[in-house]
């Protein structure tokens, strides 16, 4: 009966056998920050009622049939196995308590989460910091899914704090002035050229990226070796969403465009302080991409349905994309790196090298083995300087079981690379967590040249005469 249970489990997706082999391990990490102690949160009970039955691999784990093939095979969930509830000494300040809680995040994110039993664990942290009354880290391997997928996942468990009767919104990720569908012939054609030439481009340097060359050693990359296994630290700033939409709007770009601008212009300060010949060196970041053609999230139910336009699962892909170097131009006018940002960008959708990329992925998966492509992987990682990935979280406040959720932020760890850089908006809040190579990266100086980046562009945007 058990081996007739076992062939009927889900396979593991070729993504996620890459996110869990012998050279990979990555997990996401979560952080909810509560406005309010949760002593009486009643954690089993919404585990075992809310959290479970989301979706079956939260109470499976990773097995390899008779063929060989790996598969999600469910079992029976132990939830004090998962939970974790740290204690803090009494008595001590905020400031203490902020040190206690980030070297806690930082340390739980570096451990390897048993394949014996489902990929996820929960850490409730009952102290105050400056930032929450009480908070809820997630550790959820990636393999289960990708940021889409999980954070839908906790969606479904959240409500409106204002009226749990209605949705969640999300900003609208649309350009404020949509392409005309009427182009000319002229413009079609030129079109269609201009994304030959940048998909045979863009394809061509992704897998030359990926086997050949590599990002120059600067203060962000130490080296090929991979710091997989250094300590790493965990941290994150706030930006206002209405000063970068007052910048989008005085640029006429994205938010996109002007947050990849901040964030670039921001490296590259560090770069310049750590090190002044860094300012110009080759470095690369690896854009993490979801792949589903969908704004906002679906409904788990949705998510599940085979059909669905933004199904379950780890569909997304990376794109290199070179940070502009820091030269003269671009040092007496920051606004250039918005400007780069969005050129780069743009270039990047007219191409379908991301496509190809993935295709490529996908063959050598079959013809090699899974294993094969997560060396790839690895190996694109510790040739490139810095991960970026991005999440779109609601407009309104969320509650968990009528505490409300005051922060929200999430990291990746697990990596060979030495930062990653995570952006998530929630109420109006964009949310930039780091997560830094310890004693390699200063992430305090870090922090301090992207609030500075930040100023700089919001200043010289206001500078701008609007049309």
């Amino acid at each position: 009966m058990e081996h007739q249970k076992e062939e009927q489990a889900e396979p593991v997706s070729p993504v996620g056998q890459y996110f869990n082999s012998s050279v990979l391990c990555i997990y996401i990490i979560g952080v909810l920050e509560f406005e309010v102690p949760i002593d009486d949160l009643q954690t089993y009970a919404l585990l075992k009622d809310v959290f479970l039955p989301i979706n079956p691999r939260f109470s499976s784990i990773m097995v390899q049939d008779k063929d060989g093939e790996k598969r999600w095979k469910q079992v029976a969930v132990n939830l004090k196995d998962h939970v974790k509830i740290p204690t803090f000494p009494e008595g001590k300040t905020v400031e203490t308590y902020d040190k206690y809680f980030q070297d806690y995040l930082s340390s739980i994110a570096m451990e390897q989460l048993p394949q014996s039993r489902p990929l996820w664990d929960i850490h409730i942290i009952n102290h105050r910091t400056s930032d929450a009354s009480s908070t809820i880290i997630f550790k959820l391997h990636h393999a289960l899914g990708d940021g889409y997928s999980l954070m839908g996942a906790l969606l479904s468990c959240l409500q409106r704090a204002d009226n749990p009767s209605l949705p969640l919104s999300f900003p609208s990720l649309k350009q404020s002035k949509p392409e005309t569908s009427s182009k000319s012939f002229s413009r079609k054609i030129s079109w269609m050229c201009s994304s030959a030439f940048n998909t045979v481009s863009d394809f061509g340097w992704s897998v030359l990226k990926s086997s050949i060359i590599t990002d120059d050693k600067t203060p962000i990359r130490f080296g090929d070796e991979g710091a997989d296994f250094q300590p790493i630290s965990i941290s994150s700033m706030t930006f206002s969403i209405d000063h970068i939409r007052e910048i989008k709007s005085r640029l006429e770009v994205t938010l996109n465009d002007v947050v990849t601008g901040i964030v670039f212009y921001g490296t590259r300060l560090y770069m310049q302080d750590m090190d002044s010949k860094s300012k110009t060196a080759q470095s690369t970041a690896l854009v993490l991409l979801n792949t589903r053609n969908i704004e906002g999230y679906q409904s788990i139910n949705d998510m599940l349905n085979t059909k669905a336009k933004g199904p379950w699962g780890n569909r997304i892909t990376f794109l290199h994309v070179p940070i502009p170097k820091l030269n003269e131009t671009r040092n007496s006018n920051p606004l250039e790196f918005v400007w780069d940002s969005h050129n780069i960008i743009k270039r990047k959708k007219q191409s379908l090298g991301v496509v190809l990329t993935g295709t490529l992925l996908e063959i050598e998966g079959k013809l090699r083995g899974q294993e094969a492509v997560a060396k790839r992987i690895r190996g694109t990682l510790t040739k490139s300087s810095a991960v970026i990935s991005n999440l779109v979280g609601p407009i309104q406040q969320m509650a968990l079981a009528n505490h409300p959720v005051k922060g929200l932020y999430f990291t990746l760890a697990g990596g060979p690379e030495s930062l990653v850089i995570s952006i998530m908006s929630y109420m109006g809040v964009l949310r930039v967590t780091l997560k830094t190579e310890k004693d390699f990266i200063d992430e305090h100086k870090l922090k301090s040249c992207m609030q500075s980046a930040f100023d700089k562009i919001l200043q010289a945007a206001m500078e701008i005469t609007k049309h």
